[in-house]
């Protein structure tokens, strides 16, 4: 007879709870994530980078994939172009001017679904402590079971950015203004 009673009661909180997204924090520790950059060298060769150490959330739904929403915060002293000499001079006021402006973030405002799993994503970027909108294009690698029991889902997403609009006063010429990002993040389910 309490299963009666108890029925109408536990639907009736499934309707006004319905299922919410799903909470993901980025795998930075396993190094299954990774913020990468590539900028032209004066025109004449690609110069590729990383931060190393960063951290982060997402949230995403199945349902309702408009509601994601993605947060990164960088520490950009750690920069790694694969040489040190090069590294110590990214720091410096006249790049990232990493002893003023510790760290670079990213937080979404928003996600357009575009179909087969692709979408654009909104947000702001933080480089020098200015703060700027700039749009990813992002694309869903995968989702599932890990071996170790839990949930994971993985996204690629790319910007190109220009220096200046974030302060950086260095201009190494036309062809090196514009900075390529990439976002590749892997995120276990919480």
């Amino acid at each position: 007879m309490k299963l009666k009673f108890l029925l109408p009661l536990i639907m009736a909180s499934a309707i006004t709870h319905p299922a919410s997204a799903e909470e993901y924090v980025i795998d930075t520790d396993k190094a299954h994530a990774f913020i990468q950059f590539r900028v032209q060298h004066l025109g004449y060769s690609w110069l590729y980078g990383r931060f190393n150490t960063f951290s982060g959330d997402f949230s995403y739904d199945e349902a309702k994939p408009e509601q994601a929403r993605v947060r990164v915060t960088i520490d950009a002293a750690s920069i790694d172009s694969n040489h040190a000499e090069r590294d110590k001079h990214l720091r410096s006021p006249d790049f990232f001017d990493v002893k003023q402006f510790p760290q670079a973030s990213f937080e979404s405002t928003g996600y357009k679904p575009l179909g087969k799993e692709k979408g654009r994503l909104e947000g702001k970027l933080t480089l020098r402590g200015v703060t700027k909108p700039v749009t990813l294009e992002v694309s869903q690698v995968g989702a599932g079971n890990d071996p170790w029991g839990g949930y994971r889902r993985g996204f690629h997403g790319t910007t190109t950015i220009t220096m200046a609009d974030f302060g950086i006063p260095t201009n190494l010429g036309p062809a090196s203004e514009k900075v390529e990002l990439t976002l590749s993040i892997e995120g276990i389910r919480k």
